[in-house]
């Protein structure tokens, strides 16, 4: 008996930690309960809970004004309010009665004031500047345009209009055209006015050109009829008197050609004469054909001027 409990003595004294410190036992550690919870991405968070719900009251405040808003856009709502307040502006006296045109010459007026007034309100707040001025630039014989209001009745339009420069003749119609080729209206042929017609693939991108030829001599231009652009590099002149005059490639050789034949036709009288063209394509050369006479025979003329004692030299062909 008293063997057996000193067996179960050293049993339990076997089970107690080995290691003391001044006689006193070792804490115990502390285990984590497994069921304490575990602090989730919200509690993790530096905002408090009181926090938290503010913003997501504020975030859901936000998108019921956005859906809001683009419901209102989707209906029109701004527009209609929009224009009630227009309207209720125009009834006090802010309403167009007056059209003011400026610089309009030879566009019919009524065709004018119908596009500037193609309004759906004539309330002074809703007419649309932009979109008057965008119908009259438009037309074609309207360069530029500027629109504006005048309180508490006035539309002021100031236009520039194009001016005629040259007929165009585009197969076996006419029209109107400016400097920069612009076709303004068709021409019947029997109310051709006094311009100078182009004829030829390109010839109405070329009346600006045309115009800087002829200041090389300004005493021909009003003896023009017509200008032929041949090949879409160089110019065959066509005058009143019916005589055709070729002239080379490029605007320098051109203009001293020009100025040559002017200075000849003013010595010699070569306009109006016996002559039906005149080449000056070869530089200082001019090669002309004659009319035939009644008989079918050439008419007699001046001898040419010899080669080499002038540029302006002649020589006959047929």
């Amino acid at each position: 008996m008293t063997a057996a409990r000193i067996a179960r003595g050293s049993q339990s004294s076997a089970r107690r930690p080995a290691s003391r410190s001044g006689g006193r036992s070792a804490p115990a550690r502390k285990r984590s309960s497994p069921n304490k919870k575990q602090p989730g991405l919200i509690e993790s968070l530096p905002v408090s809970s009181a926090t938290m719900r503010r913003l997501t009251m504020w975030g859901v405040a936000i998108v019921l004004l956005v859906v809001g808003a683009a419901a209102a856009v989707a209906l029109r709502l701004p527009q209609m309010a929009g224009t009630a307040i227009g309207e209720q502006v125009g009834a006090t006296g802010f309403e167009v009665r007056r059209v003011e045109l400026r610089g309009l010459n030879r566009m019919d007026h009524n065709t004018v004031y119908n596009a500037v007034l193609d309004q759906p309100s004539r309330a002074m707040p809703l007419v649309d500047l932009d979109a008057i001025r965008a119908r009259l630039m438009s037309f074609p014989w309207i360069k530029d345009a500027r629109v504006s209001r005048r309180l508490p009745d006035t539309l002021v339009v100031e236009v520039v209009e194009r001016s005629p420069a040259a007929l165009w003749q585009n197969g076996r119609r006419l029209f109107l055209i400016d400097a920069e080729g612009v076709a303004l209206r068709e021409v019947h042929p029997e109310a051709v006015p006094t311009l100078p017609v182009v004829a030829g693939p390109g010839a109405q991108r070329q009346v600006n050109q045309l115009g800087a030829l002829l200041e090389a001599s300004p005493r021909l231009r009003p003896l023009l009829a017509s200008a032929t652009w041949i090949g879409d590099r160089r110019w065959d002149l066509k005058f009143r008197t019916g005589e055709t005059l070729a002239l080379p490639e490029g605007m320098e050789p051109a203009q001293r050609a020009l100025r040559r034949f002017a200075d000849m036709d003013q010595r010699r009288q070569l306009l109006g004469g016996n002559f039906v063209r005149f080449d000056m394509r070869i530089e200082g050369r001019m090669i002309v054909r004659l009319k035939p006479g009644e008989n079918g025979e050439l008419p007699s003329v001046a001898p040419p001027v010899a080669a080499g004692q002038s540029p302006e030299q002649m020589a006959r062909t047929i």
